[in-house]
Formats: structure tokens, sequence, C-alpha cells
């Protein structure tokens, strides 16, 4: 993970070159699966999958699919997750789009809620207090009246 070019990058060194294979045989592009980069963040934060679950507060076996790659997570159960791995914003972000689900949008109030949440290290529960405070859905499916 670290080292890794950033996606701007990688655009610009794509629209410069002079064909599609020109910029295929520099080697940069990858194969990821949702899946395999759980397991690259689990690894590289030094975390075990129960570690996730428990802060995370999806079920086992949620977790244990996802991991597996036997199951697809809905985009609160993905964001649920990255702040199990105590994901940065750009990690979220990442995950997000491997999950096929919207990433964090600044201009969606309960999006800018969870971003800055996930700025300042906040817990998932911490996220969803602010998310409540707020009038918003929390990750855990509750939603207070407006």
């Amino acid at each position: 993970m670290t080292g890794e070019r950033l996606t701007e990058d990688l655009l610009k060194r794509l629209l410069a070159a002079s064909s599609p294979e020109a910029y295929l045989e520099e080697g940069l592009t990858m194969e990821r699966t949702f899946a395999g980069y759980l397991h690259e963040l689990l690894e590289a934060k030094g975390l075990k999958r129960a570690d996730v679950y428990r802060a995370s507060g999806l079920n086992s076996t949620v977790v244990y699919d996802a991991f597996a790659g036997k199951s697809r997570l809905g985009r609160d159960n993905a964001l649920m997750m990255a702040f199990g791995l105590g994901c940065s914003l750009r990690e979220v972000q990442r995950l997000l789009k491997l999950a096929g689900v919207a990433e964090l949008y600044p201009k969606v109030r309960r999006d800018a809620i969870i971003i800055w949440c996930l700025n300042r290290g906040v817990s998932r529960e911490g996220c969803d207090d602010e998310l409540w405070r707020f009038g918003e859905k929390t990750l855990l499916g509750t939603c207070p009246l407006r």
C-alpha cells in the first residue's frame, strides 16, 4: 500500500500516453478486489478480524464473509468496516470504491459529518453520536426525528 501512485498522477500519465498500449506497458495498473484490500488494511494496521468486528459494530459473520469475498457490503456497512479498521479518509474512499458504492461527498450533510469524524479519528460510536446530534441517520441505522 505504501508507495502506491495517486490516481491523479496515473490519469496524467494515461492522458499523455501516445496509445493505451504505451500506458499499459508501463505496468501501472492493478487488479484489486474488495476482500484483497480489506486484507491489505488488516495487515498494515496489525489488526485481527475480531478487532474489526468489535470496533465496527458489524455482525461477525458480515465481517468474516466480506474478508472471504463471499459478500459485498452496502455503503453504511462498508463505512462501519472502515471505522473498525481505523482507516484514513483516503483509505475509506478507496474502500468505498472497491465496494462498488458512492464515495463520501463533502457537499452532502451526512457525508460531511462522517468525513469530519474520520479526519479526527473518532470511533464509529462517536460518529453515530455526531450523526444523531445533527438529526442524521446513524451508521447503525437508527434515525432520529427531525
